[in-house]
Parts: structure tokens; C-alpha cells; sequence
């Protein structure tokens, strides 16, 4: 090596620690990680997406001997969050987790993000909606809302299970649309989340929920609620007594609320082989398993490349559905 690349490497090395940045992989330096790792949850605390997160974090802290430190950064219908994994320096210091938003968000105008904006590492959990009614209802299974919905005036039916446009509502209307109905033939009742909806169920207030079943296991076993049918391509093993919407109507219908792991774009090779074969280790660990089992999670995990294109078909169907409902962008 040359006295002047020797000067140019040491001129830059102590500007960037003047500057107090931390300089990208290079040769010389230490195995990534060596110092505390920030992992973005864009949703609050205490929630499901929180809750993979921080079980993600403790494997991933103590197989690689570093804090992962798990940080909220909500508001925003989740841009806040998906921003600042996004814009974060790729240097492997800051990674986060994407939900399904991130292939709604861009279509409803309210970033430019899409799932494209980030270096996929790995999918950890997906899950679909089910079909709840209360226990009282008269219909026994999913045929026999959908018949009673098809047969009933547009508006009858009422539903709920998010706010307008979420992906809950979302799978309804990509339901209805299935059936060869309008996709405001069932009116929606926008609420604060599935909880709110489910004890409206409950109450007599509403006809139906759309949520994931797990959120809706709470009145499910008190005995106020049951679920027809879940809008995923198999059944959940965890409640095995659900069928599908293929297996009961034909239709070959899924969408789901989803959760993975990335980091920004330009994320080092070297950091990308070590979070894909980390991230596996931990989908794979009893600790994971036992953890999202507990709670009724969906266990779906696919690598770099599955993720990559879980997200790119994931983006076109919502596209389809948002437009379909009105809640797209017109460009």
C-alpha cells in the first residue's frame, strides 16, 4: 500500500471518530455486532407485533452476545416507525421490524415507503383473519353466513374488527369481492381494534368480526364468540377446528396481518448472512416456538429471498383490495 492511501485511510478513520459515526465494515474491523443493536417496533408497546419483537430481541441478545435494544417509534399508521428503519444507517446498528402496513401505506398515499425501501431478512409470523360471529348467532357455520349474506339487501350485515381500511377490513372486502359481491355489500363499523369489536360482538351490536383468531381467543373461550373460518391457504394448528375459506366455499382466498425482520437498504453482506442465519436459529428455537405457540401466533417463516417475494405479492393484492374498496390513492 502506498504513504498516500495509508494517509487517506488514517485521515478518514480519525474524521469519523471525531465525527463520532461509525464507519461501515472494513477490514480490520470487528465481527459485527460489537456494540448494542436497536430493534424498530413501529406499533405500541404491549401489542402483538411488540410482543414478536421483544422475543426476537432476547434470542437474538443471547446467541449473539450484544443488547438488543427493542425501540417504539409509532404514529403515523405506522410511517413513523417504517421510516426510521428505512433511513436508519446501514450498518447493521439498526434494524426493525415490517408489518403488512408497508405494503398498504404507499397506496393510500401516506408515504412513498413500499416494501422495496429496505433489505429483507427474514419472515417470522403471519396471520389471517377469521370469520367471528357470537355464540348466539343462527349461523353454524360459513356457508350459512355466506348464503345469508349474499341473499340480504347491500348494508344488512355489519361488521368490524379495525379502523376503516386496515388490513382487517381489508380482508373482508377481499372476501366479499370473492363472492361476487360489492365490497361495501357488508357495512363496516370502524373500531379501535379487534378487542373493542369483539365485545361488540358480543353485545349484540355488530354481526360479524374479521380479526385474527388469536385476538379473538379471549371471547372465543369464554364462550361468547366462535369462529367459521380463517382466510389462510391451510389451517392454524393451533386452533385446528377452523376451517378455510377454500375447504368450506371454494374460495381461494388468504391474507393476513405479517411480521419480519429488516434492516435499510445497503445493509453490509457480511451483516445480512449473519441476521438470515441468526433469525432461522431463533424461528427454530423452543423458546421462539413455545412463545408464539402460547399465544396462537401464526409460525410462518421464509428466508431473504421468500421474504422478498412474500412482500412483492403481498403488495399487489393490496393494491387490488384498496383499490376495490376506494381507499387507494387515484394517481
Amino acid at each position: 500500500m502506498s504513504n498516500i492511501s495509508r494517509r487517506t485511510i488514517l485521515k478518514g478513520a480519525a474524521a469519523a471518530g471525531a465525527a463520532g459515526l461509525v464507519a461501515s465494515p472494513a477490514i480490520g474491523q470487528a465481527k459485527w455486532p460489537n456494540r448494542p443493536v436497536t430493534l424498530i417496533c413501529p406499533w405500541g408497546a404491549g401489542g402483538g407485533t411488540d410482543a414478536t419483537a421483544r422475543i426476537i430481541a432476547a434470542i437474538l441478545e443471547k446467541n449473539l452476545g450484544q443488547p438488543i435494544n427493542v425501540v417504539n417509534r409509532t404514529g403515523g399508521s405506522g410511517v413513523v416507525g417504517h421510516s426510521a428503519i428505512a433511513t436508519a444507517a446501514p450498518d447493521g446498528y439498526t434494524i426493525g421490524m415490517l408489518t403488512v402496513e408497508i405494503s398498504m401505506m404507499h397506496h393510500q398515499g401516506l408515504t412513498d415507503l413500499n416494501p422495496t425501501s429496505y433489505t429483507p431478512l427474514a419472515l417470522m409470523n403471519e396471520d389471517p383473519p377469521g370469520v367471528q360471529v357470537s355464540a348466539s348467532s343462527p349461523y353454524k357455520d360459513i356457508k350459512a353466513l355466506a348464503d345469508a349474506i349474499k341473499a340480504a339487501p347491500a348494508g344488512k350485515f355489519k361488521a368490524s374488527g379495525t379502523g376503516q381500511g386496515g388490513i382487517w377490513h381489508l380482508g373482508l372486502i377481499g372476501w366479499l369481492v370473492a363472492m361476487g359481491l360489492k365490497p361495501d355489500h357488508v357495512a363496516w363499523a370502524p373500531s379501535n381494534g379487534a378487542a373493542p369489536a369483539m365485545q361488540d360482538l358480543a353485545a349484540g351490536g355488530i354481526d360479524l368480526v374479521t380479526c385474527s383468531v388469536p385476538e379473538a381467543r379471549a371471547m372465543i373461550d369464554a364462550g361468547k364468540a366462535k369462529s367459521l373460518a380463517i382466510m389462510a391457504k391451510e389451517r392454524n394448528p393451533q386452533f385446528k377446528d377452523v376451517p378455510t375459506l377454500n375447504e368450506t366455499l371454494g374460495i381461494n382466498y388468504s391474507v393476513g396481518a405479517w411480521r419480519g425482520i429488516a434492516g435499510p437498504k445497503g445493509l453490509p453482506a457480511d451483516v445480512q448472512t449473519i441476521l438470515q442465519a441468526e433469525l432461522k436459529k431463533a424461528y427454530d428455537s423452543k423458546e421462539f416456538q413455545d412463545f408464539m405457540n402460547s399465544r396462537g401466533f401464526g409460525m410462518t417463516f421464509a428466508d431473504q429471498a421468500g421474504f422478498t417475494k412474500f412482500m412483492a405479492e403481498g403488495d399487489k393484492a393490496m393494491a387490488s383490495a384498496m383499490a376495490a374498496a376506494g381507499l387507494a390513492k387515484k394517481s
